[in-house]
C-alpha cells in the first residue's frame, strides 16, 4: 500500500511539458492552412446550433472528430503515450455518436410534448433555460476562439496554439458548447460524457505541465456540469 500512495500525478505523464508542445507544434506545421477551413466549420456549426439546424450541425462535427481520432491521438499523441491510439478509438466512437444524432434527429424539439407543455408558460423554466443555453454559446465561443489565443497570449507562439478540429482540447470543448445548445435530458449526458472526460483527463495533463490552458479547462468542466444540471432539470422548455 505505501508503494502504491508514493506515487504522484507527473508519474502517470509519459513526456516533458517540452515534447507535447513540440508535438503541438508539428501538428500544426504539417496541417496549416487547414486551421482556417476548421475554424470556419466550426463557426458555422455554431450559427446553425443557434438556428437549431441540428442535423446539420453533427453532420459537420462527426468528421472532425473522426480526424481528431486519427491524425492527433493514432498518428500523433501515441508516439508519446501508449494510451493515444485507444483515446483515438473512443474519438471514432464519438464520432459515430454524432452521426446517429443525424440519423436519429435527436433534439430538444422531438422530446415528447407532456414534458415541454409541464414547464409551457412557466417563466422561471425559461431564464433557467436561457441561462443553460448561454452556458454552451460560451463554452462553444471558448474552444473556437479563446483556447487557441491561450498559446500566443501566453508568449509560446502561434504554431502552439490549439485549433478546433485540428488538436484534441477546442474539438472537445466546442462541441460540449454544441451539445449545451442542442441536446437536452440523457441525449445530452450522452453526447457530453466524451468530451468532458477528455477534457478532465487534459486539464490534469496540462496542469501537471503547469500550462496556461490548465486554467481554462477546469473553468469549461465546472460551467459545462451547471449547464447540464439547469438543462436536465427542464429537459422539454424551450427558450
Amino acid at each position: 500500500m505505501n508503494s502504491y500512495a508514493s506515487y504522484q500525478l507527473q508519474d502517470f505523464i509519459p513526456f516533458s511539458a517540452d515534447v507535447y508542445f513540440r508535438l503541438l507544434e508539428r501538428i500544426s506545421e504539417t496541417w496549416w492552412p487547414l486551421h482556417l477551413l476548421s475554424l470556419a466549420l466550426g463557426a458555422a456549426a455554431l450559427v446553425l446550433a443557434l438556428k437549431k439546424r441540428d442535423r446539420l450541425v453533427w453532420l459537420l462535427i462527426a468528421p472532425v472528430w473522426a480526424f481528431v481520432a486519427v491524425v492527433f491521438f493514432m498518428q500523433h499523441y501515441a508516439q508519446l503515450n501508449w494510451a493515444g491510439r485507444y483515446v483515438g478509438y473512443t474519438f471514432l466512437a464519438q464520432a459515430i455518436l454524432l452521426l446517429l444524432q443525424v440519423v436519429a434527429g435527436f433534439s430538444r424539439s422531438k422530446l415528447p410534448a407532456a414534458k415541454m407543455s409541464a414547464v409551457a408558460g412557466s417563466r422561471p423554466a425559461v431564464i433557467v433555460v436561457r441561462l443553460g443555453i448561454s452556458i454552451g454559446l460560451g463554452i462553444a465561443l471558448t474552444g473556437l476562439f479563446a483556447l487557441p489565443l491561450m498559446a500566443p497570449l501566453s508568449g509560446a507562439g502561434w504554431w502552439q496554439a490549439q485549433v478546433f478540429g485540428i488538436h484534441a482540447d477546442p474539438t472537445a470543448t466546442t462541441t460540449l458548447g454544441l451539445a449545451l445548445i442542442l441536446l437536452r435530458g440523457w441525449r445530452l449526458w450522452l453526447v457530453a460524457f466524451m468530451p468532458m472526460l477528455w477534457l478532465l483527463l487534459s486539464g490534469l495533463t496540462l496542469w501537471v505541465l503547469q500550462a496556461t490552458e490548465a486554467w481554462l479547462v477546469f473553468p469549461v468542466l465546472a460551467a459545462a456540469l451547471v449547464g447540464i444540471a439547469v438543462l436536465c432539470r427542464y429537459p422539454g422548455k424551450k427558450a
